[in-house]
């Protein structure tokens, strides 16, 4: 299993990285109808890792993630438009349920595809007020089944938006001044930034491992989803922890950018399950 990206993959997360920062001003639909143009949907699960990661990285408010790693895992192909899918066993907390154009259902029968209009989904109030996530009153029997892609999309997103947070942290402390110099000179800030960078890495590392072993279909596949969505999880909490404070009050403020992808990094910890819920699994996994 090789764990180096090829230049066709590097050069793919340059071409994302550019396209996300052009289009990222336009309406959510403009930019969704970029993203299913150029076919990013359909790339392969490592390929898909890199693509959700610098959508992570821009906070993307469109239904990209769900339609690439929640639908399209459980029903075998991509919707018609965009799509979700409810695999919980309970139908709470579904990403994009109450914009979906298709809904895929895990039941004791199998996997059924439904209108996402007929489901009657609410959308909750959650900290992050780009992304959708509603709740689903199916009226049918639903079984408990989540998708390792459905969990690697949630750990590369958190990790994009872990390393939005960091590059926001190392540009304000190299030209902040405090006691006549740069907040970025002194160790204890160098510490942190260096924890958070590491904490970041490891969890990259994780999720293209993860990744890697769904497209492969290696036996370790659960093991590896698990283990990228507890290392991404535990990864927001440090980055979060050292980048409020490194930015200070400013860190607090509604019109710093700070914390849109701080709020992002948190909801991909808390959907489907945290890092502790996915440290249990890995005894049984």
């Amino acid at each position: 299993m090789e764990f180096e990206l090829d230049e066709e993959q590097r050069m793919l997360r340059r071409t994302v990285r550019e396209t996300v920062a052009k289009v990222r001003s336009q309406p959510q639909d403009r930019q969704w109808e970029t993203y299913r143009s150029l076919g990013w949907l359909e790339a392969p699960p490592l390929e898909l890792a890199l693509i959700v990661e610098e959508l992570g990285y821009a906070a993307d408010p469109t239904p990209f993630l769900a339609t690439a790693t929640w639908f399209a895992p459980l029903a075998g192909r991509l919707p018609e438009g965009s799509g979700t899918a409810v695999f919980d066993g309970a139908g709470r907390y579904v990403l994009d349920a109450d914009r979906a154009g298709e809904v895929a259902l895990l039941t004791p029968d199998g996997v059924t595809v439904v209108p996402g209009s007929g489901l009657g989904a609410e959308r909750v109030d959650i900290l992050d007020p780009h992304l959708h996530v509603a709740h689903v009153d199916t009226g049918a029997a639903l079984a408990a089944g989540v998708p390792d892609l459905a969990l690697t999309g949630l750990a590369a997103t958190a990790v994009g938006a872990c390393r939005r947070i960091l590059d926001l942290v190392l540009a304000h402390v190299k030209q902040r001044a405090q006691f006549g110099r740069a907040l970025g000179s002194f160790q204890a800030v160098k510490h942190k930034a260096a924890d958070m960078h590491v904490a970041v890495e490891r969890a990259r590392a994780l999720t293209h491992f993860a990744a890697l072993t769904i497209a492969e279909d290696d036996p370790r596949r659960a093991r590896a989803a698990h283990m990228a969505k507890a290392a991404a999880g535990e990864c927001q909490r440090l980055v979060f922890r050292h980048g409020l404070q490194l930015f200070g009050a400013m860190g607090f403020t509604w019109e710093n950018e700070l914390q849109l992808h701080l709020k992002r990094a948190q909801a991909c910890d808390l959907l489907l399950g945290t890092a502790s819920a996915h440290r249990k699994a890995l005894l049984t996994a």
